[in-house]
């Protein structure tokens, strides 16, 4: 009888234990969710656009989570203009094609597109994938571009080709492309919210991406947080070289147009040398204590 009742509370135990670890597992995820979305603010994102691209991409290399090569669209996808301010916004994916005439063209379809911006958990940033290769006819103009951005998306890309540049311009609305074509063919959105790839690099729904007329990138989620302050710690870096460069030019100014001495010249190359030096040795202690990398 005893022996019964002791198995039985240890059956009591043993539950109450899991419940318990339960919980407490329950309310760590919570957690880390809740601090994942404390991370994403719209402070957190003006940062980062105070930053170009090439900025953000050295930056990321410190975390060592990815090769240097991977992460980031090739050369066939150009900003289609010059002097935009970097933009960054989550992913609303799409494939497109104008090739033959559908049932419905893009704009009897965009309404489809439109209602999964709210999916999203902060501003979107359309992506198209152009499924007709080469491309036959534009991805998007004038009359798409209003649209998106009065629907808060922060700018486009697509592996395709673009149209109505100067009204684009005038809009102030960012936009990548291929290249330019003149006409809109029998454009229409085939499946929305789903993987595409655009430049070599593959992009899903709710992917966070940082743009400028340098290029685009993709931001790994789990070093959001942090990457402002990188991006901060890594211009500190290489200003030692900037700044030490740029004296020497000063001093060329107070001395005219003279030619250096060759003592000088070897003087201001070990200055050189010793800046690259700390460069680098900064570098190094930022990406030791940032990265992720294992084993």
């Amino acid at each position: 009888m005893i022996a019964l009742f002791l198995v039985n509370l240890s059956k009591v135990n043993l539950i109450t234990n899991s419940v318990y670890f339960l919980g407490f597992f329950v309310l760590l995820g919570l957690k880390l969710v809740d601090m994942e979305n404390r991370e994403l603010t719209p402070d957190l994102f003006q940062k980062l656009r105070e930053f170009d691209t090439p900025t953000v991409c050295n930056a990321i290399e410190l975390f060592n989570l990815r090769s240097r090569c991977d992460g980031y669209m090739d050369q066939r996808i150009k900003a289609c203009f010059s002097g935009m301010e970097p933009i960054i916004g989550y992913a609303a994916t799409a494939t497109y094609r104008a090739s033959y005439c559908a049932a419905n063209d893009v704009y009897s379809t965009i309404d489809r597109q439109l209602a999964t911006f709210s999916e999203l958990p902060g501003p979107p940033l359309v992506v198209f994938q152009d499924l007709d290769c080469p491309s036959v006819a534009a991805s998007f103009g004038e009359v798409m571009c209003s649209i998106y951005k009065n629907f808060g998306a922060v700018g486009l890309i697509t592996s395709g080709a673009a149209r109505d540049l100067a009204q684009v311009r005038r809009l102030d609305f960012p936009a990548y492309s291929n290249g330019n074509i003149c006409s809109h063919g029998f454009g229409h959105i085939e499946d929305i919210m789903i993987e595409v790839r655009v430049g070599g690099l593959g992009v899903n729904a709710g992917d966070l991406l940082h743009a400028d007329e340098n290029g685009v990138v993709s931001i790994p989620k789990e070093i959001v947080g942090e990457l402002g302050d990188v991006c901060s710690e890594y211009c500190k870096a290489e200003n030692i070289v900037i700044d030490y460069v740029n004296s020497c030019n000063d001093m060329k100014t107070k001395n005219g147009d003279r030619s250096l001495t060759e003592l000088e010249f070897g003087s201001r190359l070990e200055g050189l040398i010793q800046a690259r030096r700390t460069c680098a040795e900064e570098l190094d202690i930022l990406s030791k204590r940032v990265s992720k990398k294992t084993g």
